[in-house]
């Protein structure tokens, strides 16, 4: 049975409460109604809310007033005998049009539900541009932290004009989606859920949809978090010598890689390896993927070793920067061809038997060849792969970077001139630079007009201000326009990783598609990345404050992936962490690492202390995966996983929490390997860039 509640009920509490008192209902004929004659505002925007019957028992409603245009709605039942129910939910309708929808994970049918896995900053909004209304639903967390005996979810269905908040059991689906499962139990007691209510109807909230819902996380679970010292204390000095000490010393033998590339001694720590290369492992090694070094808009050597540079100079260890030097050798010594070139160094990879066993080895580095990321929709082998124009304008940047910041090597100028005179010349007529080039150097069929050209962009105006040459600088405005034209307000966060890393669903029939259940594009957080990268570069170069004002829009999106509370079922720290997609599981990602600048620059450039909290909540994020014992919580999940880790083992680190999209006590969440270049190699780059660009003190104590 659903009951209703009528909207004038709403709309009293909320314009007559202006000491913010809590008012009880009592429901009468499955009907909750108030008489007055304010039912004008709230009823602008909520037609009703129609709620499941939980057995027998009804429920105590209280409804505050928490400020102008926000509502706390609580909803309790006390349950005298033990209560199985496999699924209850509660229905919002609006009651306008909606043109825009958001939600934090995808629900392509109504088979699907967004688990409570996916709560990093729990939200659905609608809006309507014509007529000036907004609408967001927010789960009460100080509920859900207390912990729930039935999950979570939530579901977004554009077509019907509803909104769902509801509880059942869950089921994963691979790592992508969750299902609704049979088998709930409510246990005696009282049982409580909650929600908020947020109305907005000014100018500014419709133009960027997510600044309140973030202010209002933030200030209510994330700010208190922070303050208690979450997700770490500000010191990560000791997280940075881990790792240096974990790729250059304790497993040295299998994480550096040198070798002589044309006469040059070159090296990096290899791509990725796995729990089987441990000194400490009790059985024989098997290498997961094929050994290499990546120069790629994930998996950067070159990035990596600038915080090795940063590291050692400010230590004095000569050995460090010397190796931080070969990385930098390694990424020059990769060919161009008319300024083009691969990001990848590999080598040949063989099955071998060890003790009855078939097990991967690596032919070693006289078996070399250049490719590129097997990350793309037309090859999975890395040989065979395509030049990727993200992956060269990134490492080309981070080229710059060097230059400018490290070493003035004019070889790193003159390689990343070769190649912005060729990308130029392949930028299209309405701005967009191609996704992909054949062996002909010609564009490929995907991505062609994607945000992935606002790395692009970051990188032309960079190298403007190292040449002067304003042909860099015409390009790069043109593609910033294009991307504030075509991707922005529509929100298509389409990126090489969106469909074709490790979650392929869409990229058959959606690519450049919306979603028609949730009217909301397949998006990938890192596009939004570089475009609000790019957008405040842009605006530095110009001073246009439109510029500003998309770069805050799209930064707010991207902040609507990251966690803002700790919820019960995650058994590592999670404030300031960072999810991925609208169609993944990760929490913790290692993309927060190169996240966290940015938004503290976002914050001194706007005076927002929330920008600055939560960027610096993200680089200490960064290292909350590390197995050390400095993090005790995740120190006792990695050994529960991997019993046989010890002090040989501090500073190994998975790129992320609980991709499978499940957790438990026991160790569930923790993975099997690590990437240096996109884990503790990355976490450590960006904090000792942000020590030489802000100070120990600021990053420490802030």
């Amino acid at each position: 049975m659903k009951k209703t509640i009528v909207f004038g009920l709403l709309i009293a509490v909320i314009t007559g409460c202006s000491d913010k008192e809590t008012v009880s209902i009592k429901s009468t004929n499955n009907t909750f109604a108030l008489e007055g004659d304010l039912e004008s505002v709230l009823g602008q925007y909520v037609n009703d809310i129609s709620f499941d019957s939980l057995s027998i028992y009804d429920p105590e409603i209280t409804y505050t007033e928490v400020s102008d245009g926000i509502t706390k709605i609580s909803m309790s039942w006390n349950i005298d005998d033990t209560l199985k129910q496999d699924d209850w939910q509660l229905t919002f309708k609006p009651a306008f049009t909606p043109d825009f929808h958001w939600a934090p994970h995808l629900t392509p049918t109504e088979d699907y539900i967004i688990g409570q896995h996916a709560f990093r900053a729990p939200a659905m909004i609608v809006a309507s541009e014509s007529e000036k209304k907004q609408f967001a639903i927010i789960p009460d967390l100080d509920v859900m932290k207390k912990g729930s005996p039935v999950q979570w979810y939530m579901d977004l269905n554009a077509p019907e004009n509803s909104m769902t908040l509801g509880l059942s059991n869950q089921r994963r689906l691979n790592h992508i989606f969750w299902q609704k499962h049979e088998g709930a139990i409510y246990p005696p007691g009282e049982f409580e859920f909650g929600f908020y209510i947020m109305s907005l109807s000014e100018v500014e909230d419709l133009f960027n949809p997510w600044r309140k819902p973030l202010q209002f996380f933030w200030d209510r679970w994330g700010k208190p978090l922070y303050n208690d010292g979450q997700p770490m204390d500000g010191d990560q000095e000791h997280y940075v010598e881990h790792t240096y000490n974990w790729a250059f010393n304790t497993w040295k033998e299998n994480v550096w890689q040198e070798f002589t590339l044309d006469g040059k001694k070159v090296g990096a720590p290899t791509f990725i390896v796995n729990v089987t290369q441990s000194p400490n492992y009790p059985g024989v090694v098997d290498e997961r993927e094929f050994r290499s070094v990546w120069n790629q808009a994930w998996f950067s050597s070159l990035r990596s070793a600038q915080g090795v540079f940063r590291y050692a100079r400010r230590t004095g260890n000569d050995d460090l920067l010397e190796k931080a030097r070969m990385t930098k050798e390694l990424a020059l010594s990769f060919p161009q061809e008319k300024g083009f070139f691969p990001s990848v160094i590999g080598t040949g990879m063989e099955q071998v038997e060890v003790d009855g066993e078939e097990k991967r080895r690596s032919t070693g580095w006289e078996n070399y060849f250049f490719g590129n990321s097997n990350r793309n929709p037309y090859s999975r082998q890395p040989e065979s792969a395509p030049y990727h124009i993200l992956d060269m304008s990134w490492t080309a940047y981070l080229m710059l970077t060097w230059y400018e910041e490290l070493e003035q090597d004019e070889r790193l100028l003159e390689y990343a001139t070769e190649f912005a005179n060729s990308l130029v010349e392949i930028q299209d007529s309405s701005g967009f630079f191609p996704g992909w080039l054949d062996d002909s150097l010609k564009p490929m069929q995907h991505l062609n007009n994607s945000p992935e050209s606002s790395m692009s962009v970051t990188f032309l105006l960079k190298l403007y201000e190292h040449t002067g040459n304003k042909k860099y600088f015409d390009s790069a405005i043109k593609a910033i326009d294009a991307v504030i034209e075509d991707i922005i307000p529509i929100g298509r966060w389409e990126d090489f990783e969106t469909y074709w890393s490790c979650n392929p669903f869409g990229s058959r029939d959606l690519v450049n598609k919306k979603i028609e259940r949730n009217n909301m594009f397949k998006q990938n957080n890192f596009s939004m990345y570089w475009t609000s990268q790019a957008l405040l570069n842009v605006y530095h170069q110009t001073g246009n404050d439109r510029y500003l004002e998309y770069g805050q829009r799209t930064l707010d999106e991207l902040l609507m992936t990251q966690a803002t509370w700790q919820p019960p079922y995650m058994y590592v720290n999670t404030l300031g962490g960072f999810g991925v997609m609208n169609a993944d599981g990760e929490w913790n990602d290692s993309r927060q690492s190169l996240f966290s600048e940015l938004i503290v620059q976002y914050g001194e450039v706007m005076d927002n202390e929330e920008y600055i909290e939560r960027g610096l909540a993200a680089l200490r994020a960064s290292f909350t995966m590390m197995y050390a014992p400095e993090n005790p919580k995740t120190k006792e999940q990695w050994e529960r996983k991997w019993p046989f880790f010890s002090e040989e083992d501090y500073g190994f680190m998975m790129e992320n929490y609980a991709h499978g999209g499940t957790t438990s006590p026991d160790g569930v969440g923790i993975g099997t390997f690590t990437i240096y270049d996109w884990g503790n190699g990355a976490a450590s780059e960006g904090y000792n860039r942000m020590i030489d660009h802000y100070g120990v003190d600021f990053i420490h104590n802030r």
